[in-house]
């Protein structure tokens, strides 16, 4: 199923409970802008390389729209569009003042040197500054991307623009970033992990956990969930699945991790290794993460999932077939649209910073990141047991709702 197939329909889930009418709902759902360009630069061999670049801009009802910025062989534009979308409703779930976009390049960086990556980076940013800006479109990290992504995009944006650097998030502290923004959506995660988890009266340290992605988001989740002592018994790369079953060693992991010239857990042997796959059907797991790529949980292998509860760290992790048998077993799953906005929160935090020309300490971009999301949750939580509808649904009603009243309040339907 394609990405955006999918994002419409959980958002055609919420918008029958809604009773929004045919053409309002194709106004929400629609992208207002599509930019794909070719982005060409020299290789270090000499050679000239063309990529095609996208930035989708979906929403700006809000405010300013907000979106990562993704290098990966898989992306396209439909991937893009349905990213765009769910970056509208993730940033009005949480309330942010924002819309939402997307952008990326099909490439594989690993396969690239750091000048290459910096050429293109440039590149891409000569043929869409014109669109993107702290009052209208407001880039950051997503896959494939980090800080020193962002530096090189601020710097270059810059040259056309003038100094702003709230023209993008997720820099480096160094360049005006935010601290704390590095660890949010896996923060943001294990907050949510934990609270979702107290109120099925589920306890901390009988609850296993598994994180299927051990990047950014899956790491940063799993030093927090360790932390508030939840076993994290599997963690999952490119090199396969590491299982303990009385629980890894996250501190001694994470340095293995580091230490590796690739961030991998190729051979850390503290651990039984297993197939990549194995993680998503292990019969001990209470808590499953997916924190890789989307549409890795579908019809075809849903029945061998045998976790009670999915907190998707990745954006778009179960498809919507997938989604309503997991829901009939009585699976409970809390969505991206929720459970991955710390890293948009904080996103927005820097912004603000930026704008205010005013930094703020750790302590508080941790307790405003905690208070949002907390808040976040608890109307979510309310909208499905008022609506006896999923938490999904719920979160995208809310969404929706949302923008439909600044759409309205706007004049424009």
């Amino acid at each position: 199923m394609k990405a955006f197939e999918a994002t419409r329909i959980f958002f055609d889930q919420a918008a029958d409970r809604l009773e929004i009418d045919p053409d309002l709902r194709e106004a929400l759902l629609m992208p207002q802008r599509e930019v794909q360009v070719q982005v060409t630069i020299r290789l270090d061999d000499g050679r000239l390389a063309n990529y095609i670049g996208f930035r989708v801009q979906h929403d700006h009802s809000r405010g300013p729209m907000k979106g990562g910025l993704r290098f990966h062989p898989e992306v396209d534009l439909d991937e893009t569009r349905a990213l765009a979308s769910l970056m509208t409703w993730k940033t009005a779930v949480v309330d942010l003042p924002y819309g939402g976009a997307k952008g990326g390049i099909g490439i594989d960086p690993s396969k690239m040197s750091s000048a290459e990556i910096e050429r293109l980076t440039r590149a891409f940013v000569d043929q869409i500054h014109d669109i993107v800006g702290p009052d209208t479109d407001i880039p950051a990290p997503d896959m494939g991307t980090d800080h020193q992504v962002m530096a090189w995009f601020r710097n270059q944006w810059e040259k056309y623009h003038g100094f702003h650097p709230a023209v993008i998030t997720g820099k480096p502290v160094e360049e005006y970033g935010a601290k704390g923004r590095e660890e949010a959506t896996g923060r943001g995660v294990g907050t949510l992990t934990v609270k979702l988890t107290k109120r099925l009266g589920m306890d901390a340290s009988k609850t296993r956990v598994a994180i299927q992605g051990f990047g950014n988001v899956g790491s940063h989740a799993a030093k927090f969930l360790h932390d508030a002592q939840f076993p994290i018994v599997a963690v999952s790369d490119i090199t396969g699945t590491y299982y303990n079953a009385d629980g890894l060693n996250i501190p001694e992991l994470l340095r293995h991790k580091f230490a590796h010239p690739k961030g991998l857990l190729e051979g850390f042997e503290r651990a039984e290794h297993l197939p990549l796959d194995a993680l998503l059907k292990l019969d001990h797991v209470e808590v499953l993460i997916p924190a890789a790529l989307g549409g890795v949980i579908t019809q075809k292998n849903a029945q061998d999932i045998n976790a009670k509860v999915i907190v998707e760290a990745a954006n778009g992790p179960v498809d919507p077939d997938a989604d309503a048998a997991l829901h009939d077993r009585g699976v409970t799953i809390l969505p991206d649209i929720l459970a991955n906005a710390g890293g948009v929160t904080v996103s927005y935090f820097e912004w603000v910073q930026n704008r205010q020309h005013y930094r703020w300490p750790l302590d508080r971009v941790r307790q405003e990141l905690d208070h949002t999301m907390n808040e976040a949750f608890e109307k979510v939580w309310q909208m499905a047991a008022q609506h006896e509808v999923s938490l999904r649904t719920a979160a995208y009603m809310i969404g929706i709702s949302r923008v439909r009243r600044a759409t309205e309040l706007a004049g424009l339907a």
